[in-house]
């Protein structure tokens, strides 16, 4: 069982009734919980869909590419190409932190079956490996603006059926669209239960994908 001591911090929205699923959301590199924390009244969910909404806080790392800069990070990044000298133990240390308030959500009741794992940028690095290779069914998997830093990813039986909504700006500067894009074939490729989401903007969030967000967890928890 995993240890659900020395929990990362977080930032929590919970319904005004028992919850039904949890979203857990991973905010990207030099941001914080509350990053994401304002989209949950802009989703509009239903009141038949209560959800917890948990946005944990990264650890502070010094991140190569920012000149040793020390600042919230999933991982560290030592280059411009994404895909150079990936930080795996970065990565591991994340997705064990993960697991931790996965499994915290399980001891307030809440299956792995019911819980959504999803980020932004880094943190959806960090949801995709985590979800793909978690051991138990999980409710789907969210990557917004995000990329795969593997095209063999570790994936167990368990989430090869989750769905999973893969999003990305047409002109993001910062993760290119087609890196995104190349990310979801991969993916298809793998015969997971991808959705492929585009929008006119560049690395951020807008009005769209988050209407078609709420759209993809009504239909989760239908």
């Amino acid at each position: 069982m995993t240890s659900t001591n020395n929990l990362l911090s977080t930032i929590e929205i919970n319904p005004s009734m028992s919850p039904i699923g949890t979203v857990i959301l991973l905010h990207g590199l030099g941001a914080d919980g509350n990053d994401f924390a304002p989209i949950v009244p802009e989703l509009h969910l239903p009141s038949s869909k209560p959800l917890r909404f948990v946005f944990p806080n990264a650890p502070l790392k010094a991140v190569t590419i920012n000149n040793g800069y020390i600042m919230p990070a999933w991982y560290d990044i030592t280059s411009m190409d994404i895909h150079q000298r990936v930080d795996m133990n970065g990565m591991t240390e994340s997705i064990d932190e993960l697991k931790k308030l996965i499994a915290r959500e399980n001891e307030r009741g809440i299956p792995s079956e019911k819980i959504i794992l999803a980020g932004f940028s880094q943190g959806a690095v960090i949801a995709l490996m985590t979800g793909l290779a978690f051991p138990h069914k999980l409710a789907g998997i969210m990557a917004l603006s995000g990329y795969l830093p593997t095209s063999k990813p570790e994936i167990h039986p368990a989430n090869q059926t989750t769905p999973i909504f893969v999003a990305h700006g047409t002109q993001d500067p910062i993760i290119p669209y087609t890196i995104g894009l190349e990310s979801c074939d991969t993916l298809n490729r793998l015969g997971l239960a991808t959705s492929w989401h585009s929008y006119q903007m560049a690395h951020s969030v807008n009005e769209k994908e988050i209407r078609d967000m709420a759209d993809w967890l009504t239909k989760i928890f239908s």
